[in-house]
């Protein structure tokens, strides 16, 4: 096996940025294959913490690819502020990235039309909760084939018709909103130019620079953001991401084909927690949400909003391993569930509702309390064991559980932030 494909198989912050870091290690290249600043990917080293955005996450190993797929979408000012603000961290000393020149790019009127958009709709009750940094507008262009590519950026002939054009489009719905915001043309020309030097030792073909890793024999992870139940086509539609989500993502965003991925492995918490709107079945409220909340630190690496949080979703879980055709399944912040005195599952939703099929504002769960939880003498060093062995036995059977029901088997276990609180059960390449 030379490939391995990472996703989250809940409504994204499953710990992906963990998870990669830890499997990176034993990877040449790692590339990620949609989404925007939108995802914030949290890495802990040695008690140190780094957020990316943008960049892989294989970033903490000098000499490893970190390759950007056409399939994302870049702020290039939020790009290089990140790589900037890593390599003051000592990270990303040589030359490491890799950008594809077909990956669009955010400009600062997708981020101002974002905003706006986002401002009408929770005037009318209706807001989606997007981050607003220009993700939605940006791959609404793409589709509408009026986007504009990094490639854009060396041509600033051709990168002037593109802006006029959308400037034809967007200056009038700026103007509907109320909003005086208008696409400033030359000013996103002369921006554009420093962009692009910038830009010009990274730009690649990333298709080219995965297919030639391969032939060498080197191992590549593909990773991914946020998670299946933000996939625009499979997820709890309209409030997802503008994306795809799932390991089918790897082709189209990277340029690669089906037969180079090896395995896939789906990363969920051992809860379950949402940003934004839209139907979360197991959520809790109260003081439960607030423990839950706490314990497991859940507020947005990206945005800082506070999570909701709830049980883990068996169904959602299930439906998520059927789409990414999981072989194996990551489960982080076990640890978290350790300082709960109860924990609850949803092995169900009643009355037969199944995600794919019903819409999951329909789904009622139906939760199972697990016995011998909460015992506070093995909580509190749960987090320092290294063997699946000395795990307690309610955290064991919860883990047979979880795979039983989801018929993929454990391949990693996360005990805490850090890279060392793992327990990785599965070689990964």
């Amino acid at each position: 096996m030379s490939t391995l494909v990472v996703v989250g198989a809940q409504w994204g912050d499953e710990g992906k940025g963990k998870v990669t870091d830890v499997l990176a290690a034993q990877a040449q290249v790692v590339a990620r294959f949609a989404g925007g600043n939108n995802a914030g990917h949290t890495l802990v080293v040695e008690g140190k913490k780094i957020v990316t955005h943008l960049v892989p996450s294989g970033c903490t190993y000098p000499g490893t690819a970190c390759v950007l797929g056409a399939g994302m979408v870049i702020d290039p000012e939020v790009f290089q502020d990140e790589v900037a603000t890593l390599r003051k961290q000592g990270l990303l000393p040589g030359d490491e990235l890799r950008v594809s020149l077909d990956a669009h790019v955010i400009f600062p009127f997708h981020r101002e039309l974002d905003g706006v958009r986002e401002d009408a709709q929770a005037a009318s009750g209706k807001a989606i909760g997007t981050t607003r940094r220009g993700i939605g507008p940006a791959y609404e262009a793409k589709a509408a084939r009026r986007g504009i590519k990094i490639r854009d950026l060396f041509e600033p002939e051709a990168l002037r018709e593109r802006l006029v054009r959308a400037a034809s489009v967007l200056d009038p719905e700026f103007a509907r909103l109320g909003s005086e915001v208008r696409v400033q043309i030359e000013a996103n020309l002369e921006a554009a130019k420093a962009w692009a030097q910038w830009l010009r030792p990274m730009v690649c073909d990333a298709g080219e620079v995965i297919a030639e890793a391969l032939q060498r024999k080197e191992r590549v992870l593909f990773e991914g953001a946020q998670g299946a139940m933000l996939d625009l086509d499979h997820g709890t539609y309209p409030y997802v991401t503008s994306s795809p989500t799932t390991a089918g993502g790897v082709c189209t965003g990277l340029g690669v084909g089906p037969t180079v991925i090896d395995e896939v492995w789906g990363i969920t918490k051992a809860y379950t927690t949402r940003v934004g709107a839209g139907p979360f079945p197991t959520k809790l409220d109260g003081d439960a949400a607030h423990r839950l909340r706490e314990a497991g630190g859940e507020y947005g690496a990206t945005t800082g909003r506070p999570r909701d949080v709830g049980w883990l979703d068996l169904p959602a879980l299930r439906y998520a391993a059927r789409l990414n055709g999981m072989t194996g399944l990551c489960v982080t912040k076990l640890d978290v569930l350790a300082m709960l005195p109860e924990v609850q599952i949803c092995r169900r939703y009643r009355d037969g509702v199944k995600p794919g099929v019903d819409r999951l504002e329909a789904a009622v769960p139906e939760l199972e309390r697990l016995e011998g939880w909460g015992d506070a003498s093995w909580a509190a060093g749960l987090s320092e064991i290294r063997r699946l062995e000395d795990l307690p036995a309610p955290v064991r059977a919860y883990l047979d559980l979880v795979a039983e029901a989801v018929e993929v088997p454990i391949a990693l276990v996360s005990l805490g932030p850090d890279r060392d609180q793992t327990i990785v059960l599965r070689a990964p390449f």
